[in-house]
């Protein structure tokens, strides 16, 4: 994991002034995966009271560039990525998967489920994503 762990991936993220607006948190960290987690806060949704489709744009930027940054090391930025919206983002919070799909010494392409959580905790898939993140060592 290059000296990461999961306490640092959450010093990281707090860092970012964007993530702590948002409330995001990273749940899971090591391996090639990463797991950000956001509720579903009203502030958060579009006016047909959907969480908004920046928030699981950002979600899963997030989730794919710590994936990455746990193969390629903590100095990483995204290349580009492409969301996929399958349905309507409800719920009370959004959980975003992403784990590297392929790695090499200076890229890594990621590919990052978006779930909605329901009251009852059940699962649905909102989105897929796919990245491509760039280790910024020369």
């Amino acid at each position: 994991m290059n000296g990461l762990d999961l306490d640092s991936a959450r010093k990281v993220l707090d860092s970012q002034p964007f993530s702590r607006l948002l409330g995001a948190r990273i749940a899971a960290f090591g391996g090639g995966q990463a797991v950000l987690e956001v509720v579903a806060r009203d502030d958060l949704r579009q006016q047909n009271g959907f969480l908004h489709g920046g928030v699981i744009a950002y979600a899963a930027d997030n989730a794919i560039t710590f994936a990455a940054g746990s193969a390629l090391g903590p100095a990483v930025l995204t290349g580009g990525f492409s969301v996929q919206y399958v349905r309507p983002a409800t719920g009370r919070a959004l959980v975003a998967r992403a784990a590297v799909v392929h790695s090499g010494r200076r890229q890594a392409v990621v590919r990052c489920d978006l779930f909605t959580v329901g009251a009852d905790g059940d699962e649905t898939l909102c989105a897929v994503a796919q990245g491509t993140v760039l280790s910024a060592q020369s």
